[in-house]
């Protein structure tokens, strides 16, 4: 481990990927083994394949309304703490499904909830598949309820209806949460709160407390000073709860955390979640931590430049600016695979762009060494508040005005300042 918090061998931590993710719930095949055998799957034989051959018997299909008490009935047990009845509601379910029900169930009781619901929004076409809307709210942190998608396949049971498994087996996959993985731990910082079954949560609330005046300091406090974090032992959980699509989750490994937004219900803005890699994490040094919790809390606190116009460059460099304040290294360690190649004579000819922060990309840690030196570049030459004025700038209008109005220099001169201090800080 090198005195910069970067494991030996390794770039700097990289800590964006695009956003949230879901993950496919309890195996397929079990799902599907037990609504075929329950009748709710469409099955013919070889002589309803014939002409004139009656078809096989439509799929047995619920009254949304008996679906719609059944998920009243699990609402109701949440909010009661009653394990038996929100239980009852899954008893002819696969094993695997009840054992992760169960744990959902143990792992809500210990969330501090102010809200907490699951509605029908429709049921599959021709199915008993159920597509719900799963809606919580953490009290004290969150400010409108999150929302997920949840999958429920339903079967007659009893002259009723019950929960019979997911909707793994007709490809609709869920909405991943951190109530999803093992035994939940919940530790209270003085403005954290830390979510998760892996390892050293007591020292990520610790950290992200101590990072809060630090990103005070130089963004101000027009945001709420808080945030939660999600910490599961699960990569695979870590990489649903960054970002949905999975199109992230090949750099998981390379990423120790990253800042994003669970959707809410209503307009607002979604509710903040910084979401810690269990591997990744764990490589860094005490120094990489704190600059990685920081350089992520620095995103909840300005939101992450959602308007789609900031530069990546200042969005990323900004953050890393944030980050680098209380790290006691060099600039020349700390941007050591950029050193490299300016001693070399290989000075970049332009900011990085867009696709040089993707997961992918070849010379991705040395995209966030120039994205921060230009903002280290900028509070040096024209002030900590000048940088945090062009950030906010130009996510309302074209950089060219917004570096006219902030700096008084066009893009043009701003790449020349910027590569004539990458020569002298690191050549």
């Amino acid at each position: 481990m090198n005195d910069d918090g970067h494991a030996e061998g390794d770039g700097p931590p990289v800590r964006r990927i695009p956003r949230r993710a879901a993950v496919t719930a309890i195996a397929a095949a079990s799902a599907g083994g037990v609504l075929a055998g329950l009748g709710l799957t469409a099955a013919g034989s070889d002589a309803s394949r014939r002409p004139g051959a009656s078809s096989a018997p439509a799929p047995a299909v619920p009254d949304p309304r008996a679906v719609a008490a059944v998920l009243a009935n699990r609402t109701r047990a949440v909010r009661e703490r009653d394990r038996v009845a929100f239980m009852a509601t899954v008893a002819a379910a696969p094993a695997a499904y009840r054992d992760a029900q169960g744990r959902m169930f143990d792992n809500l009781l210990r969330l501090p909830l102010a809200s907490w619901s699951e509605t029908l929004v429709r049921l599959e076409p021709g199915s008993a598949v159920a597509r719900v809307r799963l809606s919580y709210r953490l009290r004290g942190f969150d400010d409108a309820p999150v929302v997920r998608t949840r999958y429920m396949a339903f079967a007659p049971r009893s002259g009723s209806w019950t929960v019979a498994g997911d909707g793994a087996a007709r490809g609709l996959p869920d909405e991943a949460d951190v109530f999803d993985g093992g035994p939940l731990t919940v530790v209270r910082g003085r403005r954290t709160l830390v979510l998760g079954d892996g390892p050293r949560l007591h020292e990520i609330a610790r950290r992200l407390d101590a990072a809060v005046p630090v990103v005070s300091g130089v963004v101000g406090d027009g945001w709420r000073r808080r945030t939660v974090a999600v910490a599961p032992a699960d990569p695979g959980l870590a990489a649903a709860l960054a970002d949905p699509s999975g199109a992230g989750a090949q750099g998981l490994d390379r990423i120790a955390a990253v800042a994003t937004t669970a959707p809410t219900a209503g307009k607002g803005r979604g509710a903040d979640r910084v979401v810690v890699s269990p591997v990744a994490f764990a490589r860094l040094s005490a120094l990489g931590r704190d600059v990685v919790l920081t350089h992520e809390l620095t995103h909840v606190a300005t939101g992450g430049a959602r308007d789609g116009r900031t530069p990546v460059w200042l969005i990323e460099g900004l953050a890393d600016y944030v980050g680098y304040l209380r790290a006691d290294v060099s600039v020349r360690s700390a941007a050591r695979e950029l050193r490299a190649e300016v001693a070399a004579g290989r000075l970049p000819a332009r900011l990085p762009g867009p696709d040089d922060f993707a997961a992918s990309a070849p010379r991705l840690p040395q995209a966030y060494q120039e994205a921060w030196l230009a903002c280290r570049m900028i509070a040096e030459r024209y002030g900590e508040a000048a940088l945090v004025r062009l950030y906010r700038a130009a996510g309302r209008g074209p950089l060219d005005a917004a570096l006219r109005a902030t700096l008084g220099v066009d893009p043009a001169r701003l790449t020349a300042l910027w590569r004539d201090y990458l020569r002298e800080t690191l050549g």
